[in-house]
């Protein structure tokens, strides 16, 4: 994601990004509170300790402000502008994370194919030649971070359905697959009915069919059962709890608080997409959230626009934030920047999805005029 406002810089090439870190006594990492961007400070992370260069690592949420350091020698800000930052990977994070710690040494190309993942993406380029040269392929089934399909799906925010959120509901729903996730064609078997069930909800979208696409077919291995899971749980974890967050992408963090960290952010994600008041425009969907965490509010935009929207354009407001998720040909950053009418409110986000500390009907009127025009 990057941040509205300024232009997009040049990007410095890798190796220059890595030589100016080797020259660093201190390198300081801020990166925005999302699983792309926590595993794109992973990489870096990674990369710093095993060149021996001392470093800093921090996630800021959209509604916290990166200050200037006094005494980091390099300062690079991921998925996120920061203040007086030398290098800014703003656009595509993961990837140029990666080119800086192949330069740097030999990044783990898991935790890269799952930041990836964890930004909608597919892997491409260097990262899908590393993914395949580590033996890294895809399997029949669910992309969960759990063993039992039930605890997986029910708290896993690739996907929302009519028993996401709910572990009874979604035990229901797979009690007469009778499925042995240890036999290929019974998970096979199972990302259908997950597909189907899908599909065939009263409330599910246009892009439903299509959205699930995202949970199925996953790649196996990784610290957490598949590699999607693994993504899933860096982006609870960022939004979340960065700090464990930081340690899990590392390789040192306790998995089953981990665990524990994604299960309530899946269930608060799917209950504030359950009780949301959506209301249909030309073009636009607008719905209003109440008593949910900010670190929330994106994924249920998200999972708004894939699983629940008949419009292009989903709009979610809470008490005191705005954020517009939209479909391909839309852009959200340059919605929201162009709706508000406070200038110095910061628009953090890409065309996919931004978000902004601004929550007023002048704002929403803004975004549903620029909609329907566009329509």
């Amino acid at each position: 994601m990057a941040t509205t406002g300024r232009p997009e810089e040049p990007a410095t090439a890798a190796s220059d990004v890595a030589a100016s870190c080797r020259e660093a006594g201190l390198v300081r990492l801020v990166g925005a509170a999302r699983g792309d961007a926590l595993a794109a400070v992973g990489l870096l992370a990674g990369a710093l300790e095993a060149a021996n260069v001392a470093h800093q690592t921090r996630l800021l949420g959209p509604g916290a402000t990166a200050t200037t350091a006094t005494d980091a020698d390099r300062t690079i800000g991921v998925g996120r502008a920061v203040p007086g930052a030398e290098h800014v990977f703003e656009t595509a994070p993961v990837e140029r994370a990666f080119a800086v710690a192949t330069e740097l040494g030999a990044p783990d190309p898991v935790l890269a194919l799952a930041g990836t993942l964890a930004a909608g993406g597919v892997a491409e380029g260097a990262i899908h030649e590393a993914a395949m040269a580590a033996d890294i392929k895809r399997r029949p089934g669910l992309a969960i971070p759990t063993a039992d399909p039930v605890d997986g799906l029910a708290h896993s925010t690739l996907v929302h359905g009519p028993f996401s959120g709910d572990t009874a509901a979604t035990a229901s729903t797979l009690e007469d697959a009778d499925v042995d996730v240890d036999r290929p064609d019974d998970r096979r078997r199972l990302a259908s009915l997950v597909a189907l069930e899908i599909a065939a909800a009263a409330e599910s979208g246009t892009d439903a069919g299509t959205a699930v696409e995202r949970i199925l077919r996953p790649y196996a291995g990784g610290p957490f059962e598949t590699v999607g899971g693994y993504a899933d749980v860096l982006d609870a974890l960022a939004r979340r709890e960065p700090g464990l967050g930081i340690a899990v992408a590392l390789g040192h963090g306790d998995a089953e608080r981990a665990l524990e960290t994604w299960r309530a952010h899946g269930r608060e994600v799917h209950r504030a997409v359950r009780d949301a008041t959506p209301r249909r425009h030309d073009g636009l969907l607008v719905a209003s959230v109440e008593s949910v965490e900010p670190s929330a509010l994106e994924p249920v935009a998200r999972l708004l626009r894939d699983f629940r929207s008949p419009e292009p354009v989903v709009l979610v407001r809470s008490v005191d934030r705005t954020v517009v998720a939209t479909t391909a040909g839309r852009d959200a950053a340059a919605l929201l920047a162009a709706g508000s009418q406070d200038r110095e409110a910061p628009v953090l986000g890409d065309a996919q999805s931004a978000t902004i500390p601004v929550a007023d009907d002048a704002l929403q009127a803004a975004v549903a005029d620029a909609v329907g025009r566009d329509g």
